[in-house]
């Protein structure tokens, strides 16, 4: 297949046909990127190097795409278990209370810059001078992969095949059949995913146009749908020590296997899944399905202990600091300096986000339903509905007369304005000015 002849390279991060002889590919399996594995060999006579990053993704076998990869002409092909380290990643976003325009826990955005990470160390160690990355010329992750790799090594150049070569997904899949590559998608089943232990996204066929139902027994992979969900209620405990979780009912577990326990159980009760319109980075706007029920799970309770916590002006600057975080991190800003400020702001404001919660699953709904810490600010005997000699009611009406003394002020004054102005218009039709 020739190159598309639309496509011209402009950014000086790209690498031209005949520069290097060695591409280092961002390997899923995937339907993208085993075509491109094989077409980077063609089009640009090189080798390749497929490395794939195991960051909990529960549907791949990466053996078996480790052997596919081979088998696709790959020079060597690369597994490496990040799981450990993408989960504290996900506690980053956790004390964050990760959130993009309304359920979206940014399981992509923090997965590119995982894979990113360790994509630049691979290719030092392969001699690498240029990454590929399967992402569309319509997508946010090439601005994330192509954003962070150039921002750690600026020495790296990029290849995005699927920019390049101007095929749609029809096309995609007969190159495939061509070249006798076993891809999971077909013209009947057209979602594509991608998939991390913090989050699924589903796209494709009857997602991407809004004015469609889509049919979620078709397109769901971790959870189930609200009516196929238990019809019984589940307790569960999360634990946490400055923000971040650290047990399960009681049991100490690490990041990574408490993450994909709370999957597990969130989606069995139909917890986390969303609908999202979503504004991209490039500008499109579009809609996908999201699967991420222990980020729901997790950052639900931390949410409403850090407000145990923390004084109500503590949670009005968070609940900003927060959705800035969110938006940056969905940006491609990951390591963008102001988010080390935002990052120490989250720490500090986490140091007392220590405590346990209990949180109540049933059929898609996930409510926070008890809590308790040391640094809870309720005191029971200044709270209580009950007579309490801790609290000074006679202080209240002078309270209220001063709380309430600019509001009063400044609508008394609008008042006396109108009337003004009603008098100035009266006077000047003729009519009679009212006594």
């Amino acid at each position: 297949m020739e190159q598309s002849t639309k496509y011209k390279k402009v950014a000086s991060h790209e690498a031209e046909k005949g520069t290097f002889n060695t591409c280092l590919l961002l390997y899923s399996g995937g339907l993208d990127t085993s075509v491109m594995l094989k077409w980077i060999q063609e089009e640009y006579d090189c080798d390749v190097i497929a490395v794939t990053i195991n960051i909990g993704q529960t549907s791949d076998n990466l053996d078996a795409i480790k052997e596919k990869a081979f088998k696709l002409g790959a020079k060597d092909a690369v597994v490496i278990d990040a799981k450990d380290e993408f989960a504290e990643l996900c506690f980053e976003a956790v004390k964050a209370n990760a959130d993009y325009q309304g359920g979206y826990a940014l399981g992509c955005p923090l997965g590119r810059v995982m894979i990113s990470k360790i994509a630049v160390q691979v290719a030092a160690e392969y001699g690498c001078e240029v990454i590929a990355h399967g992402c569309t010329g319509k997508g946010n992750d090439q601005v994330r992969f192509e954003g962070y790799i150039t921002t750690l090594n600026p020495e790296l150049k990029i290849i995005a095949p699927v920019r390049e070569w101007g095929m749609g997904r029809e096309e995609e899949l007969a190159y495939a059949e061509k070249h006798g590559i076993i891809v999971e998608q077909t013209k009947e089943s057209p979602y594509s995913y991608d998939e991390n232990m913090w989050a699924n996204t589903g796209e494709g066929g009857e997602i991407e146009n809004p004015v469609n139902i889509p049919p979620l027994e078709k397109i769901l992979k971790w959870c189930n749908t609200t009516t196929q969900a238990p019809d019984e209620e589940q307790l569960i405990r999360i634990g946490f020590e400055q923000g971040k979780p650290v047990s399960l009912d009681g049991m100490p577990m690490s990041p990574a296997d408490l993450v994909m326990k709370l999957n597990e159980i969130g989606g069995k009760h139909g917890v986390g899944y969303f609908h999202l319109i979503e504004d991209r980075i490039v500008g499109l706007k579009v809609r996908g399905i999201y699967e991420n029920p222990a980020a729901h799970i997790l950052i639900s309770a931390h949410k409403k202990l850090e407000q145990l916590v923390s004084t109500r002006e503590e949670n009005e600057l968070k609940t900003i600091m927060d959705q800035k975080w969110a938006y940056l991190c969905y940006g491609a800003k990951y390591y963008e300096p102001v988010m080390d400020n935002i990052r120490a702001y989250v720490d500090e404001q986490n140091s007392k986000v220590s405590g346990e919660t209990t949180i109540r699953l049933y059929k898609g709904n996930c409510e926070v339903v008890a809590l308790s810490s040391p640094w809870s600010l309720f005191d029971e005997n200044l709270a209580t509905f009950n007579k309490s000699a801790d609290f000074n009611q006679n202080a209240s009406s002078g309270f209220i007369e001063l709380w309430n003394l600019p509001q009063k002020t400044s609508y008394q004054l609008k008042q006396q304005v109108k009337e003004h102005n009603y008098n100035e218009q009266t006077l000047g039709n003729g009519q009679p000015v009212k006594e």
